[in-house]
């Protein structure tokens, strides 16, 4: 039969129940009736590596984990036992950092834009640009290159190929895609409106009729018009407010309008881009065109085709873990030779008769293994909630693994684990690959949204790591206290010495972050897996 983290983990802890009931019967969860047979599975083979449930435990004076609570008696402000941490002398980073790949992606970057734009030097004799209307139209031309080359590089960002996100990381790569999105929108708007005055003040014409007459005589112009409009809606609805009202699956399908833009875009500078004709532009253009278009097509393509083909994942089982949310694991051939970490993400396809059109991220909650793939669900809609419903043996069809949310990127030899409400699944698996001495703080509004809380404390004793829960509204005293400077002090008093893993709510993670860098801990310190789509 197939075998859950539950069945393999081994027999439960004896611990009575305490009295905020966190160790409350499975039965009065929400899930709670999610647990049920499938049909026959054959055995698993043994793990080649050693899984976290086979390690002995740490013995130690102190408790692994705690009910952190406001104490203003205590010199740390804080209620509740904790490790007595002195400061090492040798702090050594364990890894290098990726800082030099990020500025060569960055000097790459800034090289081809500057290439794009002198190709428009090469294209203008000395002396050409001579009165006002010339002035624009140069200005227009100039602007429309640029536009180009960011909306090439958008896309390229798109194409979800692994080399980029390594080379970047995924909390940059999503700050400059939102970054260049805007100046895209903000560059095409430049250049349209320069050009329209620039030849309206040439042919002395009003605005209004100078632009009809561009639309309608200048050629690929009315895709151009379409695709400038499809760009602006997708930088409206990329706006927080608008992105956190519309369905998740709306919201993905109108962001895929970016290939239409290029589409319709590219014909247009084909036709009436002047400096895309030149010696070097008849280079330049096809090149960086070529270099994006096999970035999609094996980004989007041939990897998941192959991933699919070569492993043939299923559902093999749906848990449930707490108030609202289930875990899904996963089945399939050959899952040791999958190149995922524990942080990472996948995007995940379930091939139901009302599903089978939507793929999702979910984090994997456990670090990967011969055996199983696990996620963990926060039912939040009507597509989630009805992932609770799947039967064994449901097709799933998955994208990756993405993300750099990994042990791989430490510079430190200790880390800070903060996870907030579902956050906690790529948190949950982290810790399976983190150093001794890890600090787990983990955020719930209440008792019963705790999941994984006796995993955590497990893992706890075995790999000599802290787990301190903060439970209460925003407004109580203990979870204000946390993101104060003396607040973190008293949980982590060497905080700046720590890498430091944030993955939860936007609110959440903004006013870490802000606390974090009041107590100077440095940004290559801090990683974050980005709590949105």
């Amino acid at each position: 039969m197939f075998q859950t983290f539950e069945d393999q983990r081994g027999p439960e802890r004896e611990e009575p129940m305490d009295a905020a009931g966190y160790y409350a019967d499975p039965d009065e969860l929400d899930f709670s009736d999610l647990r049920r047979p499938g049909p026959a599975q054959p055995e698993f083979a043994a793990p080649q590596q050693q899984t976290w449930w086979d390690e002995p435990p740490v013995h130690d004076a102190f408790p692994r984990s705690d009910i952190v609570v406001e104490a203003p008696s205590d010199p740390s402000g804080w209620r509740g036992s904790g490790p007595g941490m002195a400061v090492p002398i040798d702090d050594r980073p364990p890894a290098e950092a990726i800082s030099g790949n990020r500025l060569l992606t960055v000097l790459l970057f800034f090289a081809g834009l500057a290439t794009s734009v002198s190709l428009w030097l090469f294209d203008t004799q000395a002396g050409a640009i001579n009165s006002t209307p010339t002035l624009l139209l140069a200005v227009g031309r100039i602007t429309g290159l640029i536009g180009g080359y960011l909306l090439f590089i958008q896309l390229l960002m798109m194409s979800r190929v692994s080399w980029l996100e390594e080379w970047v990381g995924s909390r940059d790569l999503l700050r400059w895609h939102r970054w260049l999105g805007t100046s895209l929108v903000v560059t095409v708007l430049t250049h349209i409106v320069f050009i329209v005055f620039g030849y309206a003040q040439t042919a002395q014409t009003g605005v209004v009729d100078q632009t009809w007459s561009i639309i309608t005589t200048f050629p690929s112009m009315i895709s151009a018009a379409v695709a400038t409009g499809i760009l602006v809606v997708i930088s409206l609805i990329s706006m927080r407010a608008a992105r956190t009202k519309l369905p998740y699956e709306l919201w993905h399908l109108l962001h895929l309008g970016g290939y239409l833009v290029l589409l319709l875009g590219y014909g247009h500078q084909v036709a009436t881009g002047a400096d895309l004709s030149g010696k070097f532009a008849s280079v330049f253009w096809p090149a960086l065109s070529s270099l994006v278009i096999a970035a999609l097509v094996w980004g989007r393509l041939i990897e998941p085709v192959w991933l699919n083909v070569r492993h043939r994942f299923e559902v093999a089982e749906v848990v449930g873990e707490g108030v609202n949310t289930f875990s899904i694991y996963i089945d399939g051939k050959s899952l040791d030779k999958i190149p995922a970490q524990a942080g990472q993400f996948m995007r995940w396809r379930f091939l139901t008769s009302n599903g089978w059109w939507q793929s999702h991220p979910f984090s994997l909650s456990a670090a990967p293994n011969s055996q199983w793939l696990r996620l963990t669900v926060t039912a939040v809609g009507g597509h989630t909630a009805r992932l609770a419903e799947m039967e064994p043996g449901t097709p799933v069809w998955a994208e990756g693994p993405f993300g750099t949310f990994t042990a791989a990127r430490r510079t430190r030899r200790r880390a800070l684990l903060i996870a907030g409400g579902s956050g906690i699944a790529p948190i949950r698996a982290l810790l399976e690959d983190m150093p001794a001495d890890t600090i787990v703080i983990y955020r719930a509004s209440r008792p019963d949204e705790l999941v994984f809380r006796e995993e955590l404390e497990d893992l706890a004793e075995r790999r000599d790591a802290w787990v301190r829960y903060i439970v209460g509204g925003r407004n109580d005293p203990g979870p204000r206290r946390l993101f104060t400077a003396n607040g973190m002090l008293g949980l982590v008093p060497d905080v700046n010495r720590r890498d430091v893993y944030l993955c939860g709510p936007p609110g959440l993670v903004n006013a870490a972050v802000a606390t974090l860098h009041e107590l100077e801990v440095p940004d290559s310190q801090l990683h974050l897996d980005p709590f949105e789509f």
